[in-house]
């Protein structure tokens, strides 16, 4: 599994000592993240979760392969990602990967098929294949009486679900989901993240969820804290959210 000795063959992510840094405009560099070391089974429900600017969705964009690291290694399914060309990465996001984000990233003028279908177009599937494939994620998420609707027609719920049915579309192993149900109120963010737990227990599918609140990491199993850029917190939700913070912090309090 390369330089990470703590990886293990069931590990579908594997983040060994990344940093990454950014550029300044008045010259110099801003370091966002130091030697994250991360370790993701295959079958995991886990939460990243920090306040704001701690890191968290820069972490995650590296897990996606929306981003690359500064320094480190990051290992997706024992492949080391620095080593893909710009094809495979393209290749990793579309059939690997379902990204669910926040404000749902629905396309306005086109119907919730339509949307639903988009990553399976990118494959270059037959046009009936993608019909079909996408009826029947929309029957998973509820949704199969409004393929004909617009993303402007549905409830803030309903679209979320539109966009976790495309991330399915695409049959990932793996989902990433950043502050999912960040523009839902807690009764239809509640049933989002209801939906997340069956999809982990049911089909198995790996699920990493970015959020600041304690309140939503708490469905997942797992709970990954960073704060100013390093993890502070890897293991079961502990009783308080007090607990994820470094001790420095909680003995100043």
């Amino acid at each position: 599994m390369g330089k990470n000795q703590m990886a293990t063959q069931t590990d579908i992510i594997s983040l060994h000592k990344i940093c990454k840094s950014f550029p300044l405009e008045i010259g110099g560099t801003q370091q966002v993240l130091f030697d994250i070391d991360i370790n993701i089974k295959s079958g995991e429900f886990v939460s990243i979760m920090g306040p704001s600017g701690s890191g968290k969705s820069t972490c995650m964009n590296i897990i996606g392969a929306l981003d690359s690291a500064t320094s480190g290694t990051y290992e997706l399914y024992g492949r080391d990602i620095s080593t893909m060309t710009a094809d495979e990465l393209a290749i990793v996001r579309n059939e690997y990967i379902g990204f669910v984000f926040q404000n749902f990233n629905l396309l306005p003028k086109r119907n919730i098929l339509d949307n639903v279908m988009l990553p399976l177009m990118y494959r270059g599937l037959p046009m009936s294949e993608r019909v079909s494939k996408s009826r029947e994620m929309l029957k998973l998420v509820g949704l199969s009486e409004f393929e004909t609707y617009l993303p402007t027609q549905l409830s803030g719920g309903m679209k979320q679900r539109v966009a976790i049915a495309r991330a399915l579309a695409g049959t990932p192993k793996l989902i990433l989901a950043d502050e999912p149900t960040g523009a839902l109120d807690s009764k239809m963010g509640n049933e989002i993240l209801q939906f997340f737990k069956k999809l982990n227990r049911d089909m198995g599918i790996t699920i990493v969820m970015i959020t600041h609140e304690f309140d939503i990491a708490k469905y997942s199993d797992r709970l990954i804290h960073i704060y100013d850029g390093r993890v502070t917190y890897d293991g079961k939700i502990p009783r308080s959210e007090s607990d994820l913070m470094p001790k420095h912090k909680r003995e100043s309090k």
